[in-house]
């Protein structure tokens, strides 16, 4: 008989933060996704730039510098309403408050930024998981250019709902179905092998969820569904209009 460890789900910005705000966890998730073995003492959480760069602050969910490799990396907990203009916004931000504390208009390390959205479609029907990267391509054979860009910074979607598409390598399928599998609030760890899910289910795990915790939960499901309700008014509101305008183009 398989015997569910009860868990919260993933889903929620709170938990998420949670569990990935562990330095174990946060540098086994990173390595699986772009292969870098983090050397880092913190995760923090909420990193916000002081003053802000350009005209829109910018939140970091979780945020982690390695400076020995020259390397930040971000974790954003995207939600279904979050726009994909808004993540190159705040990729670019990042990048640009790096040249801050340069010496010249050089990049002095690497900015990675991975965004896990847990309930929206992906926009691709071939894969869970898009790339948007910086690499400099030959204008007539597409051939990728090295030596232009000292640091190679990069985007990355993840959408775990979509952790079964076979061709999506083994490392980035077995996150995506942790963290999908722990949307209901329960999941079989015998379907696991990696030592860093085991951690991940027993950070998560239902009895450890703190009062506040369970608060944020709670108003973090009432907006989404306020947001839900306010999604689909729209949809209906736009229907019944382009309906009316039908009907006065046939009379």
């Amino acid at each position: 008989m398989i015997k569910m460890k009860q868990v919260a789900p993933l889903r929620y910005e709170v938990i998420f933060k949670k569990a990935f705000s562990h330095p174990n966890l946060f540098t086994a998730l990173v390595k699986d996704f772009i292969g870098i073995q983090l050397e880092i003492d913190e995760v923090e959480n909420d990193k916000a730039f002081i003053p802000p760069v350009g005209n829109v602050a910018t939140k970091f969910d979780l945020f982690a510098e390695d400076k020995k490799n020259r390397v930040i990396v971000e974790i954003q907990h995207a939600h279904d309403t979050d726009t994909y203009e808004r993540f190159v916004y705040y990729q670019c931000s990042a990048m640009v408050e790096t040249i801050i504390s340069s010496d010249n208009d050089s990049f002095p390390r690497t900015v990675i930024t991975i965004f896990f959205f847990t309930q929206k479609k992906t926009p691709s029907p071939d894969s869970g998981i898009i790339v948007h990267d910086f690499e400099p391509r030959d204008l007539i054979t597409s051939k990728l250019l090295d030596k232009v860009y000292q640091y190679k910074h990069k985007l990355i979607f993840v959408f775990t709902n979509k952790s079964a598409h076979t061709k999506t390598p083994k490392p980035y399928r077995e996150w995506m179905q942790a963290i999908h599998d722990s949307l209901d609030g329960k999941v079989d760890e015998d379907a696991y092998t990696n030592p860093a899910f085991f951690e991940l289910f027993q950070v998560i795990e239902k009895d450890k969820i703190t009062p506040e915790e369970r608060a944020r939960m709670k108003e973090e499901h009432n907006r989404e569904e306020a947001e839900m309700r306010k999604f689909k008014e729209g949809e209906e509101k736009g229907r019944k209009e382009g309906g009316g305008e039908d009907e006065r183009s046939r009379s």
